[in-house]
């Protein structure tokens, strides 16, 4: 009994903690290009030890959003601040708590993987003794020890990826900035980074991450934010964004051919009617209620050999808010 009261005590003290300060709060920023505003009175936050997802498509804002949190760009409206730090007045140190893996790996090429790490630790200052011991806890994190001495140019893909990531946490940062970390490689070393990144998040990091692929943020992302000309359009975990969204889809295999498809298509809540001799695919809004109203309707003409409701995915999110295709977007810029 008395145990159970220390237990029940403790917890209530630790309801009782303030909870930390955001890894990153951007509150009613602007940036404006000359006559282009290309963040309109974005406000986002991103809670320490998360995932967090910014997605969007080309000219969303995305990559102005990274360059102001990294201190490259000043706001011209509104306030920054990371890990506290006002990023205006603070950004050299901000910086120095930061590890980002960029689009571009930017690594030396003709360098090993070993000198390109030994280079990074001394522009960030980590002491003679401490160098060697770190650099060897991140090519064995990121699986590459045994290629330590290859030159980089000799690396595939989804190797110098990973050499970036090493790279990024070698100064053991608080916060990574992820910018399409996986573009361009493949699948296996697609799913090797995924499970480093998920490490990081474990072991307390704060990653906001930048990318093309729905499945890579489906897989990731603890919350993410879809954006479109400058703004935020929704914040919320991938489940409850499909849930809110993306509409589900009816397949019905009938006995013959619906007739009546602009009965179907004018029921309220149906977004798209599409047959295919016996075969109907009925997009909805998501409102409940919807598959009596339509099976009343397409039993009137006959059977109905097969039903199947199918799950929203984060595409068709993505399509419904910002009206683009996000996938063909990641093909053209990684061909």
């Amino acid at each position: 009994m008395e145990s159970m009261q220390r237990w029940s005590e403790a917890h209530k003290q630790e309801a009782l903690l303030p909870e930390p300060a955001p890894a990153i709060e951007i509150r009613s920023v602007c940036k404006a290009f000359g006559s282009f505003l290309a963040l309109d009175r974005l406000s986002l936050m991103v809670k320490q030890g998360e995932i967090f997802g910014l997605l969007g498509p080309n000219g969303s804002g995305k990559t102005t959003t990274i360059h102001l949190l990294s201190g490259l760009s000043k706001p011209t409206s509104g306030t920054v601040n990371v890990l506290g730090f006002d990023i205006r007045c603070q950004g050299r140190h901000i910086r120095r708590l930061l590890g980002t893996v960029p689009q571009e790996t930017a690594l030396y090429e003709e360098l090993s993987a070993w000198t390109n790490l030994a280079f990074h630790a001394d522009l960030f200052g980590i002491a003679r003794r401490e160098k060697k011991q770190r650099i060897e806890e991140m090519l064995e994190l990121v699986q590459l020890t045994e290629r330590r001495h290859s030159r980089v140019k000799t690396f595939s893909g989804g190797m110098k990826r990973r050499l970036a990531l090493a790279r990024a946490l070698l100064h053991n940062p608080d916060l990574l900035y992820l910018d399409e970390p996986t573009l361009g490689v493949d699948v296996q070393s697609r799913r090797a980074l995924w499970d480093h990144i998920r490490l990081l998040r474990d072991q307390g990091k704060t990653i906001l991450l930048t990318t093309n692929y729905l499945e890579e943020a489906e897989a990731l992302c603890d919350r993410l934010a879809i954006m479109d000309h400058g703004t935020v359009l929704t914040i919320d975990t991938p489940a409850r964004l499909r849930q809110r969204y993306g509409g589900k889809i009816i397949e019905l295999e009938c006995e013959q051919p619906l007739v009546a498809l602009a009965d179907l298509q004018a029921l309220p809540g149906v977004v798209s009617v599409e047959q295919t001799q016996t075969h109907l695919t009925i997009v909805t809004n998501g409102a409940e209620n919807l598959v009596p109203p339509i099976l009343n309707l397409v039993v009137r003409e006959g059977e109905i050999r097969q039903l199947k409701l199918v799950e929203p995915s984060l595409d068709d999110v993505f399509l419904r808010l910002t009206g683009k295709q996000v996938r063909d977007e990641a093909v053209r810029r990684s061909a």
